[in-house]
């Protein structure tokens, strides 16, 4: 049996814009949200993994929203630091948007090097607050050699899945 079309292949580059700045490059309001995220660290509860991530989402109206990861012995019932405060931020203050969010991990005793990513999940919730709100939201991710920024969460997964995909 034949397809009904034919396929041809095609290739696509997709690209991504990520800037590296020192801490001192940043602006005061970058690094004022980063601290909060920082301290957020010390009040994560991951008893099983040890790595600390803390969060804070500034919104529209200025107001800031706090997360960090919560472990649980059955893993999958866990939560990111990023979804515990997107989420909240979504509960206490539903009409007003995300307009950056800062994330901090800690292990060892110490801030990582190099910035943590977000995982997957985290990266899908934070499309989907893009995609919600129609703006985009910075993203900064701390390292204690470097700072990741990203103009929007669309840079960290390009290939979105959003409302409209389940339209057909």
């Amino acid at each position: 049996m034949q397809p009904k079309y034919k396929i041809t292949m095609k290739e696509y580059h997709l690209s991504a814009t990520m800037r590296v700045y020192a801490w001192d490059e940043l602006s005061e309001e970058q690094q004022s949200l980063l601290r909060i995220a920082k301290d957020q660290t010390e009040r994560s509860y991951c008893p099983y993994s040890g790595f600390h991530v803390g969060a804070a989402v500034l919104l529209g109206n200025g107001e800031v929203i706090r997360g960090c990861n919560q472990e649980n012995a059955a893993y999958p019932s866990g939560l990111c630091a990023e979804r515990v405060a997107l989420f909240a931020a979504g509960a206490q203050y539903p009409e007003q948007p995300v307009t950056k969010l800062a994330i901090a991990c800690y292990t060892d005793g110490h801030f990582t090097k190099e910035p943590g990513s977000p995982c997957g999940a985290c990266r899908q919730v934070m499309l989907e607050t893009e995609h919600r709100y129609g703006n985009k939201m910075e993203v900064l991710l701390y390292g204690e050699d470097a700072v990741y920024v990203f103009d929007s969460a669309a840079d960290l997964l390009p290939l979105i899945f959003v409302s409209e995909n389940l339209k057909g």
